[in-house]
């Protein structure tokens, strides 16, 4: 019987999702004092070829709720089956750490005219993992490019997660939250970020691939 078949009588598959669950918190965590000491040690912004030459567009709404929305969706087709739950949540840990370090290494400060985030409770929850010192690479336009290489197989899904990487990308650049190079980065560090996860998670992946 595949292990896909019944995955909640499998040990194997519990252990690999309480501990993608874990890599994820962890990621999370290191993330949040990533930006901490990004804003900290934030220098002057710099000048960018596109947000030079454009104003900055009040798209706060599509900022907020497209990241809570596509988090939302990645859940969503994690527990329609949930043998894909180890993977992605492991995928998603090892692109946030990773993401983390870059935080880390890069302290520009933000480009001076951006869009203000509205003060409510989900622009307050985004803050906990997006304090404004997070610009290099894009996770607005990572994460969805992520899940598109994920369900490359699944054809309306990437191209789903692809329009939505591309759209997101375009917000951010329009809104001034980030810089076009960390647009641009987020496809390329991306890629190579997927093909790490399935080296080192060979069993979540073929779990994955099994359903």
């Amino acid at each position: 019987m595949p292990t896909s078949a019944k995955p909640w009588l499998n040990k194997d598959y519990w252990f690999a999702f309480w501990s993608g669950l874990i890599f994820l918190i962890g990621s999370l965590v290191a993330n949040y004092y990533a930006n901490l000491y990004a804003i900290e040690r934030a220098s002057n912004p710099v000048t960018d070829i596109i947000l030079s030459n454009t104003r900055a567009f009040d798209l706060d709404g599509l900022f907020i709720y497209g990241a809570f929305g596509l988090v939302g969706l990645i859940t969503i087709l994690g527990l329609i089956k949930i043998q894909r739950l180890p993977f992605i949540l492991k995928s998603v840990a090892l692109f946030v750490i990773i993401r983390s370090v870059f935080i880390s290494l890069t302290h520009i400060g933000i480009y001076p005219t951006h869009a203000v985030l509205d003060l409510n409770p989900f622009s307050l929850l985004l803050n906990k993992f997006a304090l404004g010192g997070d610009l290099f690479f894009s996770g607005h336009t990572g994460l969805p490019f992520l899940m598109g290489l994920i369900f490359w197989d699944k054809i309306y899904l990437r191209y789903l997660f692809i329009f939505l990487s591309i759209l997101f990308g375009t917000v951010v650049l329009l809104a001034h939250l980030h810089y076009s190079i960390d647009v641009l980065a987020a496809f390329f560090i991306t890629y190579s970020i997927y093909h790490l996860a399935r080296h080192f998670f060979p069993f979540e992946l073929k779990l994955f691939q099994e359903e």
